[in-house]
């Protein structure tokens, strides 16, 4: 009997006393249920999952085989974890993210590393375990398909641990290439898709009556998207994802998605200025045109969760301040700010790397909140607290009321969501407090250059 063990060690917003996010806010992770569901039928087993950012790592826990899944903010527990159980002589296999961008980082940590998604990968590196013949890396296959692949194994999520445990995926991967992301540099461009009918079985399987796709970018492949929307107008379901701002300018395709039950999207807008969305490569945003946007959204029902993240070479301290101003005016209905985060592998790392800019490599550190680059226009300083006092502001009382006055969904919703996030925004310092950590000597960080 092979026992495995597949864990997701807690992340930036988890390292202090629980967690920041009220369960009002979080929503179960596909990860480890799709991992569970992959595991072949033939290999007789037993399986546990934990969740560290609900429940804590057992020291004593019994494994012949471990799975952690790691993004760029995990990567230094997940080496704690890792190197604990293998001092107990444990196998422990790396994946996720962080191990697809930067695997020779991973490398050393682990007895094996998955590079890329694990659909077929993952059921072989089983069989290799189970044969003593476990590879040192394993690497998607060329030719992956999502299509045919067992459902997420949803059983397993502990539900009272989460408010919404009905979190599907219709598709993977953006044809964009924006700078910051990871997504083109660890998956390349290729646009994953799951048979349509597939995927409005697998809700119709759960009885969801609200959903949440996980999908980075719905509506990539417009076709596909008509699809999908179109399939989901018989279910009746109230749901929320994520798109670009396509959406927002094909009214055809915005009217069906509202039809189709979309009640809630988050629109990576990143910035107020054009030229800064040029020097990230995501030029086709376009903020004289936001507004427009965004009043087109909450005219099909839509609320919209809009995204920024400072920091940009074109960003000056002006930034913060015009930027809150645009969120309340415009009453974006739950923005959400981010410190420009280069991570490793993607080409804005490489270019502030060429420049020597960037000054700390604590993975804990690149968690969208600290700033671990030099700005080109203001202090280290001045982008931290530019970043948390605009959090503030737009979460202040006066500010939720004004933009509570444009929301299309209903008052009870909003007021939940922002005074959910006002709780986060009023807490940035107490939680996010590793601060002293850049300040890491240059002798320090050759060191970590070097290994």
């Amino acid at each position: 009997m092979l026992k495995i063990c597949l864990l997701s060690p807690k992340g930036p917003l988890y390292r202090h006393r629980g967690g920041i996010f009220r369960k009002s806010l979080r929503y179960s992770p596909l990860t480890l249920p799709t991992l569970a569901a992959l595991i072949p039928t033939d290999i007789e087993h037993e399986l546990t999952l934990f969740d560290e950012g609900i429940e804590e790592i057992p020291a004593d826990l019994d494994a012949d085989i471990i799975g952690i899944t790691v993004i760029t903010g995990t990567a230094k527990r997940s080496y704690e974890i890792a190197a604990q159980f293998r001092a107990r002589g444990i196998t422990v296999v790396l994946g996720g993210p962080h191990i697809t961008l930067v695997p020779d980082d991973a490398k050393p940590h682990a007895d094996a590393i998955v590079v890329g998604y694990a659909e077929d990968t993952w059921p072989q590196l089983l069989r290799d375990f189970q044969k003593g013949a476990l590879q040192p890396r394993y690497t998607q296959s060329p030719d992956l398909s999502l299509a045919g692949r067992p459902r997420a194994r949803r059983d397993l999520i502990q539900s009272n641990r989460y408010a919404k445990t009905h979190v599907f995926e219709a598709t993977r991967g953006c044809v964009h290439r924006c700078d910051f992301c990871v997504v083109p540099f660890a998956w390349g461009r290729k646009p994953y898709q799951k048979p349509v009918a597939e995927v409005i079985d697998e809700i119709r399987s759960t009885g969801a009556r609200r959903a949440i796709f996980v999908d980075l970018n719905l509506v990539a492949d417009k076709d596909y998207a008509t699809e999908l929307f179109e399939a989901l107008i018989p279910l009746k379901l109230i749901w929320a994802g994520l798109a670009t701002n396509l959406l927002a300018r094909d009214e055809q395709l915005l009217d069906l998605c509202a039809r189709s039950g979309c009640k809630g999207i988050l629109v990576g807008l990143e910035s107020i200025s054009q030229q800064g969305l040029k020097d990230i490569h995501k030029g086709f945003n376009t903020p004289e045109l936001y507004a427009e946007w965004i009043e087109n959204f909450h005219a099909h029902g839509i609320a919209v969760n809009g995204t920024f993240v400072f920091g940009l070479d074109d960003d000056t301290p002006e930034v913060f301040e015009r930027t809150a101003e645009f969120v309340i005016d415009t009453g974006i209905d739950l923005p959400r700010f981010a410190i420009l985060t280069p991570f490793p592998g993607t080409a804005l790392y490489k270019r502030l790397e060429n420049e020597g800019r960037i000054t700390t490599r604590d993975w804990e550190l690149y968690d969208g909140q600290h700033v671990v680059f030099k700005p080109a226009q203001m202090s280290a300083d001045a982008l931290q607290k530019g970043n948390m006092a605009t959090w503030r502001k737009v979460y202040g009382y006066r500010s939720i009321a004004q933009r509570m006055r444009h929301t299309p969904v209903s008052k009870l919703m909003f007021l939940g969501a922002n005074m959910g996030y006002r709780f986060y925004a009023n807490r940035l310092d107490q939680f996010y407090n590793c601060d002293w950590r850049l300040m890491a000597s240059p002798v320090a960080l050759r060191s970590q250059e070097s290994r």
